[in-house]
């Protein structure tokens, strides 16, 4: 199970990471279009449909990776209070309950509208561009895909965290500055105590 969890965690990160560089084309786009619209008084009429392109590429694409290392939103007030083991069997009835439902309509559903609207060649309607979109109409497919093979992953942390009473951590490759600092400082502790 840890060398499948290894494996979902690194293809979800993989991803993520890959497509957190839309950011940059996002925010170019965008410099861009501000400048040709205020400066040049000469609008682009695509910059709009492509940052709402990206963006939705970009949010779909970084689902699997947000899981993966736990930063999906989540009422835990109560949750944070229980045992590792408490956790893991309510996580483990709300992927099956959920989760599960929920990503595998994301993936049929999804393959029927891509394949449509690759069939007509769908194109935005929201600019006079008309830039087409079917070809990003696949990543909600590809989105699901990936979120399915880390919620494999998640359940497989939950049987763990059920036997073991203990979860198993993805590695840690960013985190939050306050999180950083909270980890340098128990750890300056410690090593002050010894």
């Amino acid at each position: 199970m840890i060398s499948y969890i290894k494996f979902a965690d690194a293809l979800s990160g993989w991803f993520g990471k890959m497509f957190a560089w839309l950011i940059i084309l996002m925010t170019a786009g965008t410099c861009y279009e501000v400048f040709m619209r205020y400066v040049m008084n000469r609008p682009t009429p695509w910059a709009l449909d492509v940052s709402f392109i990206m963006y939705g590429t970009l949010f779909m694409m970084g689902g699997a990776y947000t899981l993966s290392v736990g930063g999906h939103v989540r009422g835990d007030f109560l949750y944070r209070l229980w045992k590792p083991r408490t956790q893991a069997w309510l996580d483990l009835v709300l992927y099956i309950i959920f989760f599960f439902p929920g990503v595998t309509a994301l993936i049929f559903a999804g393959y029927k509208y891509a394949a449509a609207s690759w069939r007509y060649g769908e194109v935005s309607v929201n600019s006079p561009a008309g830039i087409p979109i079917y070809q990003f109409k696949a990543v909600i497919v590809a989105a699901g895909i990936l979120l399915f093979i880390q919620g494999i992953a998640q359940v497989m942390r939950c049987i763990i965290a059920i036997r073991n009473n203990e979860w198993v951590d993805a590695d840690d490759d960013v985190m939050e500055t306050e999180e950083l600092l909270i980890k340098q400082a128990s750890k300056s502790q410690k090593d002050a105590q010894e």
